[in-house]
């Protein structure tokens, strides 16, 4: 069985080539109403925000209540609220950052 080795060192080349030139970036005019889905996006962090505050006012109250009442079970419950809360915050706020990171990531594999 003989094999063509020069069609075959160009099938590669012409494959590799393809590959080698597709580019797709993501664009804002794609798809209409990204902009909506922009401003909703912001609406939904600055909500997440704001919870995120709520929740640590309630949970340091819980935490600050289970403590002088004695209450071990009632203060860990506060403690960890407010953990959660901060956490809840930092990953709200980072929430771009984190993705845009993870972006350049994936384009450079």
């Amino acid at each position: 069985m003989l094999v063509d080795t020069a069609a075959t060192f160009e099938l590669v080349t012409v494959w590799q080539v393809a590959v080698g030139q597709v580019s797709i970036t993501p664009n804002d005019s794609g798809l209409p109403g990204i902009a909506s889905l922009r401003t909703i996006v912001g609406a939904v962090m600055t909500i997440g925000l704001v919870l995120s505050v709520l929740a640590l006012i309630v949970s340091a109250v819980v935490w600050g209540f289970g403590s002088n009442s004695s209450n071990p079970h009632l203060a860990g419950r506060g403690k960890t609220g407010v953990l959660v809360a901060c956490a809840a915050a930092v990953i709200t706020g980072a929430a771009v950052t984190l993705v845009n990171f993870f972006w350049n990531v994936g384009q450079g594999i």
